[in-house]
């Protein structure tokens, strides 16, 4: 019994504590370890070593609240510590407080300059902050003393995604790979810069090494589906991001884009309930929560109720879905739209429209609203369903005048014609063609065109001034109501897929339309007929980049208009 007493009454040695904590710790004995860290902080609450090692086993252990508690205790105790400021940095970056760690790894590096640890974290933070070529100048400086730092050519090389580098931040991808093949988050992210770069089939087998290795990784499922979107193979991208769904059931980003692809297999209504999701997923901003009230998706009938109808897209989006209007008026509602300035004076004029507001101007009072993207769920469309009958938009009497006498002044048959889209939709580089690349259409005796393209680009100007029978007017456009004028007054509108060619389908007008080899989803995937605008004739690319085929269909069949 006195032996026992006198082990019980034996000081608490904190130093060999820590000792032997430090080495399970080193070990990878994480509980044993993090044991030891407690009973040396409840033996000592103001040890510095003790609070910070502990700290760093909860950050280890993912319980980033009880880290972050336990290393700012510890650095009350030694502010100087540059490792307890670097993990504590750490900490901080895990919790979004990206500001903050940056302070503190500049702190570190102040007193130890050089270290290249804090250096890599200091790139991270800068990379959350939007920071980008700092972090990449960061990363550098760690590459430069240590090539092979595989955390530092991962990190480089999503910051060089981010810029757009997509060639050089596979380059870092692929050393990494050369060194480590099964890398999950190295093939994760060579798929995406390969997509980024149209290396779809490189894509998808990046995409398929890295899911071998992770399974679970939503984010591969989900580029995996897009790559399968960009070769036409929509059946196939369905199911990959019904798989990302199974892991993550919130994962807006796969939800939004297995609608795109249901809506192009013409699965209607699955497709427009999935399209919900597009206001959670990325870069996208929910400006339903602008709007007061409730919103309506066809839950109950409107008779007598005002809704507000809000544009949300694009200018072709609203021209699309404005088809709805006149069904809800026939219902009985009184209906508001809210649209772009640029379609305000145009969309006025379809049936049933009882006031129209820019956006920014006061709105009437209003019952329930309704984004335009909203109305084909609400009215539980299918493709037999869809509200095809045109024209639904019209060309007023005042615009018309305004452009009759030099539109019917042009000799010979009149095409409208528009090249390219918004330089900052995320497709444009691959629905938007070169003017240049239309020049073997432009020479076509018998025709005039009639550019209402409204952002020229490069050369474009120069090119235009060159070619007798193209008349320019893009530049004298205010709004899509002049442009409406010009497509009625004219004989045909061709187009890649902008709003030009929706208003003119949307009109009734002959128009054709040139598609990249993985169009729209509204366009469908085959055929020359689209059930959105009937009237409108599809040219597609028969392979990916195959604007010279498309553009010689379109000159075969312009012999024919000018002929008439």
């Amino acid at each position: 019994m006195r032996n026992c007493a006198a082990v019980q009454s034996r000081p608490f040695n904190i130093a060999q504590t820590l000792q032997e904590a430090l080495s399970l710790h080193q070990q990878g004995r994480l509980r044993e370890a993090e044991k030891l860290y407690a009973r040396a902080v409840k033996a000592a609450p103001n040890n510095f070593d003790a609070l910070h090692l502990l700290g760093l086993i909860k950050a280890q252990s993912g319980q980033m609240g009880e880290a972050h508690r336990l290393m700012s205790a510890a650095l009350k105790i030694n502010p100087n510590a540059p490792d307890a400021l670097v993990n504590f940095a750490n900490v901080l970056h895990t919790l979004k407080r990206d500001a903050d760690a940056l302070a503190h790894l500049d702190k570190a590096l102040a007193l130890r300059p050089g270290d290249q640890e804090a250096l890599l974290y200091r790139g991270n933070a800068l990379s959350a902050l939007d920071r980008t070529e700092e972090a990449i100048a960061c990363f550098d400086t760690v590459l430069a003393r240590n090539p092979a730092n595989g955390d530092a050519l991962l990190n480089r090389g999503t910051a060089l995604a981010r810029l757009g580098r997509y060639a050089d931040a596979l380059t870092d991808f692929d050393v990494i790979l050369a060194r480590v093949p099964q890398n999950v988050e190295a093939l994760y992210n060579r798929g995406t810069a390969r997509l980024e770069l149209e290396r779809h089939e490189q894509a998808l087998a990046a995409f398929d090494a890295a899911l071998a290795g992770a399974p679970q990784h939503t984010g591969a499922w989900t580029n995996r589906g897009r790559a399968l979107q960009a070769l036409n193979r929509h059946a196939e991208a369905a199911t990959s991001f019904e798989k990302a769904i199974a892991i993550d059931k919130n994962f807006a980003d796969a939800h939004s884009n297995l609608a795109l692809s249901l809506l192009t297999l013409g699965q209607l209504s699955r497709g427009f309930a999935e399209y919900e999701w597009r206001w959670k997923r990325s870069g996208m901003t929910d400006a339903r929560r602008g709007y007061r009230g409730r919103a309506w998706l066809g839950e109950f009938p409107l008779a007598q109720r005002t809704i507000l109808l809000a544009a949300e897209q694009g200018l072709g989006d609203s021209i699309q879905f404005a088809r709805y209007v006149p069904l809800l008026a026939r219902s009985g509602a009184k209906v508001v739209l809210e649209v772009q300035p640029e379609l305000k004076a145009l969309l006025a004029t379809v049936d049933g429209v009882a006031s129209c507001h820019a956006r920014g101007e006061t709105l009437p009072a209003y019952d329930v609203y309704c984004p335009l993207g909203s109305l084909p769920l609400a009215f539980k469309t299918e493709p037999a369903t869809i509200p095809a009958d045109s024209p639904y938009v019209h060309a007023d009497d005042a615009h018309m005048a305004k452009w009759r006498a030099s539109v019917e002044a042009l000799p010979g048959k009149r095409v409208v014609l528009t090249w390219a889209g918004h330089a900052r939709h995320p497709n444009d580089r691959n629905r938007s063609i070169a003017l240049e690349m239309l020049e073997p259409l432009l020479a076509r005796d018998g025709i005039s065109f009639i550019s209402v393209q409204r952002d020229l680009r490069g050369d474009d100007a120069a090119l235009l001034v060159r070619q007798k029978n193209v008349t320019h007017v893009g530049d004298k456009l205010n709004d899509m109501a002049d442009t409406a004028a010009v497509v009625a007054l004219a004989d045909l509108t061709v187009a890649v897929d902008t709003s030009v060619i929706h208003l003119a389908g949307a009109m009734g007008r002959q128009a054709w339309v040139m598609l990249p080899f993985s169009p729209d989803w509204r366009w469908t995937l085959t055929g020359e007929r689209s059930p959105w605008y009937p009237r409108t004739r599809l040219f597609r690319q028969a392979t990916p980049g195959d604007w010279p085929g498309v553009i010689a269909s379109l000159r075969d069949a312009l012999v024919r208009v000018a002929a008439d």
